[in-house]
């Protein structure tokens, strides 16, 4: 199996909290970058999303730190989708140091919004699927 989609990011002292530890919410902002650094990877841009009339949203959010990270530290986040048969998909993220230490990991359910209906799309496999250039990044 292929290792799951991932990008650097480095920890920047303005995200750190008064103990100089990440800030909680910023594992969430790294966890948001790595989901749309892999849909642009797949050939996804945030403007072919709006064309169709759909927007992807976060259900629920799950992270669980396991390492605290700080300023200058190099992180790597994973991202991979988790595809079911209903109007909801997984996303599962790990949040890695340089030295392979896992510092937190996300599991998110998130589901793809129909903008006029305000109403989840019933299967949106089949919207990642025909906007991809590359669906197999996605594991379609």
């Amino acid at each position: 199996m292929a290792e799951p989609f991932s990008v650097s990011v480095g920890v920047r002292g303005y995200e750190t909290d008064s103990q100089g530890h990440l800030n909680q919410a910023v594992y969430l902002q790294y966890a948001e970058h790595a989901r749309w650094s892999l849909l642009r990877a797949a050939g996804i841009e945030q403007t072919d999303l709006l064309d169709k009339g759909v927007g992807p949203v976060v259900l629920e959010n799950t992270v669980r730190y396991l390492r605290e990270l700080r300023a200058g530290d190099e992180t790597t986040v994973s991202c991979a989708f988790v595809w079911g048969e209903r109007k909801t998909f997984g996303v599962e993220q790990t949040i890695t140091r340089a030295d392979g230490t896992v510092a937190a990991t996300i599991s998110s359910v998130g589901g793809l919004l129909d903008l006029k209906e305000r109403r989840m799309v019933a299967d949106p496999r089949e919207y990642f699927r025909a906007l991809a250039a590359d669906p197999a990044a996605l594991g379609l």
